[in-house]
């Protein structure tokens, strides 16, 4: 069950109307719509806490692995990062729609291009931040 999904879910069982878990949460409604309808989805950890402790749920619950890789991708490289981190799963889940690997091995495939995406970034910070840069992080 995808984010959006659990959230609706959540909302619906304490009969909740989107504008009053939006003023509970600090957000506007259609974020909420957005959310449910699975456009969305919070940007930082702590926005899923935020909601998770307004359930009653864990944390863990609301996040599937590939919303926390987006989740820290947005969080380490800001939307560019969190645009490539989506990108490569919606290109990655229509690679498997066909339904030729089974969930373990889909889950490894993904997973192994997590790592590579985390090691491809780190490599890429390194090679193109301007050498002035990098003598300031050093001091600091």
């Amino acid at each position: 069950m995808k984010f959006g999904e659990k959230f609706k879910t959540e909302r619906l069982k304490k009969n909740l109307t989107q504008q009053e878990v939006a003023d509970s949460l600090g957000i506007n409604r259609r974020m909420i719509t957005r959310y449910e309808n699975g456009l969305s989805f919070p940007r930082t950890k702590d926005a899923y806490k935020k909601i998770a402790d307004f359930f009653g749920v864990d944390v863990n619950y609301l996040l599937t692995e590939d919303d926390e890789f987006v989740v820290r991708a947005s969080e380490q490289y800001g939307p560019h990062g969190m645009k490539q981190a989506q990108e490569l799963i919606d290109g990655m889940s229509g690679l498997f729609a066909g339904g030729t690997l089974s969930e373990q091995d889909k889950d490894a495939v993904m997973k192994a291009l997590q790592d590579i995406y985390w090691e491809s970034k780190a490599r890429n910070v390194e090679k193109y931040t301007p050498k002035k840069y990098k003598k300031q992080k050093t001091e600091e």
